[in-house]
This record gives C-alpha cells, sequence and structure tokens, in this order.
C-alpha cells in the first residue's frame, strides 16, 4: 500500500479505497469528494483533447458509495465541433452505485460587450495562517471569524467558507486542477448546509460549471446561498483561487438529523490525519 496521500490506490483498472476517502456519515462507505474525483479523472483521462475543456461536471450519489474495490466506465455520448459530452458510472462488484455526466466545450474569443458581474473579491488565508498547518489540510471560515483549522470555531449562522489543500486522487500519481476543483466542488453541501448544530443534510448530487481551469492545487469553497423546507435542501457556492472565482457549484440534499455531523467530530478527523502524515514521513 502506498505511503503517499491519495484517495485510492490503483490497479488493473481496480481503485481500492484508502483512509482518506472514507466517509464521515459511515465508516463502510465513501466520502463525496474521491468520487467525484475519480470521475473527474476518467473525463480528464479520456475526452480533454483538441482543445477541448470541461465546463460542468454533475454527480448524482444516489445511494451511499460501499468503501470496496471501485471500478470506473465512461461513453462519448456526443462529440460536435464545440460541445462534447460524455457519461460516467462507478460500479462496486459490478454494481453501479454512482453516475455522472460531464460537458466539454471548445474555448475561442470572448464575445464583444460587458457582462454584469459581482463585484467582490473572495477571501484568501492569509500565508502565515497557511504556514502554520500540515500541507494537506484544510481551513474553515466564516463571516466575522478569519479562517483557522478547526470547525468547532465556526459552528454559527453565518456565510462559511472552506479553503482546500487537496491530496491526489490516486495515491502516487498527480491529478490535474480539474480533479482538484472536482473534489472541493463536491463539499457545497458542507459550506451551504453547515449551521449552529453542525451539518444535517446529506447531500443527493453536485453539479460544477466552470468557466476556467483553477490555478494549482489548493482553492476555496465559498457559500452562495442556502435553502431548505421540509427536510429538503438547495445550495449554491463559489469556486475560487488566487486569480479568483472560476466556477459555480450547486446541491441538493436529504435531511439527515439522526446523523448529524457536529465540527468537532470533523476536528477529530483531522488530528488523526495529521498524526498518520507525520508517521508515515518518519517511516520514509
Amino acid at each position: 500500500m502506498s505511503t503517499s496521500p491519495g484517495y485510492f490506490t490503483h490497479a488493473d483498472g481496480v481503485y481500492t479505497p484508502l483512509r482518506y476517502s472514507l466517509s464521515l456519515w459511515a465508516p463502510s462507505t465513501l466520502s463525496g469528494p474521491p468520487v467525484c474525483g475519480l470521475m473527474a479523472r476518467e473525463v480528464q483521462a479520456g475526452y480533454c483533447a483538441d482543445g477541448f475543456t470541461p465546463a460542468r461536471l454533475t454527480v448524482d450519489l444516489h445511494r451511499p458509495v460501499p468503501a470496496v474495490p471501485l471500478t470506473i466506465a465512461s461513453e462519448l455520448i456526443r462529440d460536435g465541433n464545440r460541445v462534447r459530452s460524455v457519461t460516467i458510472v462507478v460500479r462496486a462488484d459490478g454494481e453501479i452505485v454512482a453516475r455522472g455526466s460531464a460537458l466539454l466545450l471548445k474555448r475561442s474569443a470572448q464575445p464583444p460587450g460587458e457582462v454584469w458581474r459581482p463585484d467582490r473579491d473572495r477571501p484568501l488565508p492569509p500565508p502565515h495562517v497557511l504556514a502554520t498547518i500540515d500541507q494537506t489540510m484544510h481551513l474553515f471560515g466564516s463571516d466575522g471569524q478569519g479562517w483557522s483549522m478547526n470547525m468547532t470555531e465556526h459552528q454559527n449562522d453565518a456565510r462559511k467558507r472552506k479553503w482546500v489543500r487537496n491530496i491526489p486522487v490516486v495515491a502516487g500519481e498527480p491529478s490535474s486542477p480539474f480533479c482538484y476543483a472536482a473534489m472541493t466542488g463536491e463539499q457545497t453541501s458542507l459550506v451551504t448546509n453547515w449551521g449552529t448544530e453542525g451539518i444535517g443534510f446529506i447531500n443527493t448530487d453536485v453539479s460544477i460549471t466552470f468557466s476556467r481551469m483553477p490555478v494549482g492545487d489548493e482553492m476555496g469553497l465559498e457559500a452562495e446561498s442556502h435553502l431548505s423546507d421540509d427536510g429538503i435542501a438547495a445550495g449554491a457556492a463559489v469556486l475560487y483561487d488566487e486569480q479568483g472565482a472560476f466556477g459555480i457549484c450547486t446541491t441538493t440534499a436529504l435531511a439527515n438529523a439522526r446523523r448529524q455531523i457536529r465540527g468537532d467530530v470533523i476536528d477529530e478527523l483531522s488530528e488523526s490525519f495529521v498524526a498518520d502524515a507525520v508517521g508515515q514521513s518518519q517511516v520514509r
């Protein structure tokens, strides 16, 4: 087993989950980001050629994905001069456990004229704060509270954000910015459904649209909207990097109050990951 950070190992078309990929809702299942990253990797490897770039990735998480070896397959649905469409399926023991689709567009020149855009810079974590945490750890933020590694410090009813320092989809294999954005965007449910008592909704899908690919492997996610009634939530967030916003994420979610996740649970898990990383570096 590789000691490099990653969500899966890969051999002969089979992706075996590592500890980082496990869900907080149920340890026998996978969290959403690794599944989205796996689909993005499939799209990146097979369809991002001839000037085409990903413009949308949609993943339907219609059931918990078991923490077992997975296979993935994709199919080109349409291949036009400017639009390319792909479907993706993830299987466990031959059974489909997640579906997705991707839309790829060919880049061209901008049309003339000016269009309204929100005149707002997204907050970046200060360099001195990033320097105090492990390279693989995330930062949480909320209006009026700044940034910190502890989620419990932001368990309030203010706008939430997260700065994600991504690890590769496959251990020992560099991932693309598209893969990193897919894994970051899946966390839209976290920043849009996180309130004073933690996270009480579990997302059933995510859709990420891109105006451009991000720069680097670190990026932020900031809540734009939360709507919920009768146990159903709709959320929207903005993806951004050091150069500004580059994507919009939307998600739908179901109430999951019996398995509400509070910030202290995530803080405890983060501490254990740091301990593992330190131990692995000492072994190496």
